[in-house]
């Protein structure tokens, strides 16, 4: 998301209490207020249309369609974008502009594909087993694809740096959804989740158009080279199985809930745990701030001593460069550490809030039995990614690869041990899994603090490697010749 901490800067340089609350409230509104639209207008609909006077089956369909939907449009995109990010941003540095329509594409069928893959099955079993009628389980199916588009186009646009045109067109197409739903059921005499979830999937394909429109506009040209996109998937598979295991981490230890005697089952097909689901949405609500922290923080601090040490390796001393280098780690020591202070001042504030007003909403119980440990293990994790993302700065694949798939198996083995504990422990598994994670992502960058000046003035090689048949290895040989008069 580089670029918001630009503008952020702004406000934060003002050193004002109200400077400084603008400034949050204006990287808020660009990273949290989409997911903050859909959840608000979800909320609103259920209330005018009278969602809770239906039938618990009903109601319960209902939110399990939206969960899966959320849940597996994040799964099914989280593979591919991060490669297709590395190719748009070397593209647009290398001013191939007419490179980026190919990527767009490519990426868009590789989308589609794979979430086909994995919603056509899942959908014709809750129609034959679970017995969905068709028209609503294909709204639902529509609705998925609709968001895959809606989360892959935001990528492109985030690259752009065009965040505030983001939140405009979730705004417009809730809005949509919004009057739409109430046109359906009071008007035309829809029921009411059918209303809600047609309603909810003509507001995704209207996101996805205009976020599509806004791409085009962006990038005319194309050069029609699809290839070397696919070839990007060969050369940065680290990408791929950096962002596959930590989005998964993310809710393996949900799916590992899903398997317990807690669990509910819908039509045969959805498995759920509400209790669980709701503290995990709740401890991560909690903990959501800390990336516009992070952002904020790093564009406006760490940003320059890493330019600074990139100057310093092109033309500067000895003495230069290890000065640049030691300043430069230790600003990314003193980030995660502001990082850490800050985000427990803001979630702890959060926490209190939630556990003094979320009980007179209905929200109590285990639901709040089981949400301090999340909230905790929540913390950890998104400082274990910004301990990823500073891997990245330092092209640590091996390093990022190391921490999330620490992070995903140790959440999902924990979690097995915690489906044993008391309820108030449930968390321990996610508690666990990111600090092992974090710990890893930790030894990781130091071990890139000792190694760096081998990983930038060694990474090279003089002859180009190809295929064919190995040279010789001995390149010279000294002849020892007989003189006149000698034995």
């Amino acid at each position: 998301m580089a670029g918001i901490g630009v503008r952020l800067n702004k406000f934060f340089q003002k050193r004002s209490l109200t400077a400084g609350l603008a400034g949050v409230a204006y990287g808020s509104c660009l990273t949290v207020a989409p997911m903050v639209l859909v959840i608000g207008v979800l909320l609103l609909m259920e209330w005018i249309l009278g969602f809770d006077t239906l039938d618990y089956y009903t109601r319960e369909l209902f939110s399990c369609t939206v969960l899966y939907i959320f849940i597996f449009a994040l799964l099914s995109a989280a593979p591919f974008n991060s490669v297709l990010s590395k190719y748009m941003q070397d593209a647009i540095f290398e001013e191939r502009y007419q490179d980026i329509l190919p990527c767009f594409y490519v990426g868009l069928l590789l989308n589609i594909f794979f979430s086909c893959l994995l919603g056509i099955p899942f959908c014709l079993w809750e129609h034959f087993v679970g017995e969905v009628p068709v028209a609503y389980v294909f709204t639902g199916f529509c609705g998925f694809i609709c968001l895959v588009l809606v989360f892959y186009s935001m990528l492109y646009l985030s690259i752009c740096k065009d965040y505030g045109r983001i939140s405009l067109f979730f705004l417009v197409g809730m809005t949509v959804c919004f009057v739409l739903a109430l046109i359906l059921h009071f008007w035309v005499g829809w029921g009411i989740t059918e209303s809600m979830l047609f309603s909810m999937t003509i507001g995704f394909f209207v996101i996805a158009v205009l976020e599509y429109g806004s791409v085009r506009r962006y990038f005319v040209e194309n050069s029609n080279r699809f290839w070397p996109v696919l070839g990007y998937f060969r050369r940065y598979w680290h990408l791929v199985a950096v962002y596959l295991f930590y989005t998964l981490g993310l809710y393996i230890h949900n799916f590992v809930f899903w398997t317990t005697e807690m669990r509910m089952v819908v039509a045969r097909s959805f498995v759920c745990n509400q209790p669980y689901d709701m503290a995990s949405c709740l401890a991560m609500f909690t903990n959501i701030s800390a990336t516009v922290i992070f952002i904020a923080r790093v564009e406006m601090f760490f940003h320059d001593r890493y330019k600074a040490y990139s100057e310093a390796v092109i033309g500067g001393r000895l003495s230069d460069i290890r000065n640049a280098k030691r300043k430069m780690f230790r600003e990314i020591a003193n980030q995660l550490m502001d990082l850490a202070r800050l985000q427990f001042i803001i979630s702890v504030v959060v926490y209190l809030l939630f556990v003094v007003v979320l009980p007179r909403f209905g929200f109590a119980g285990m639901i709040m039995r089981i949400y301090p440990c999340l909230a905790a293990g929540y913390f950890i994790l998104f400082q274990m990614y910004a301990e990823i993302l500073f891997l990245y700065y330092f092209k640590d694949m091996w390093g990022a690869i190391f921490t999330a798939v620490s992070f995903c198996l140790v959440t999902f083995l924990g979690s097995l041990a915690a489906t044993h504990l008391p309820e108030i422990w449930y968390g321990i598994g996610v508690v666990a899994g990111s600090f092992t994670g974090w710990t890893v992502g930790y030894f990781r960058l130091r071990w890139t603090e000792r190694h760096m000046d081998r990983q930038v003035f060694c990474q090279g090689r003089l002859v180009k490697r190809g295929r064919g048949k190995r040279l010789p290895t001995q390149v010279y040989q000294q002849r020892a010749e007989k003189r006149e008069g000698t034995a």
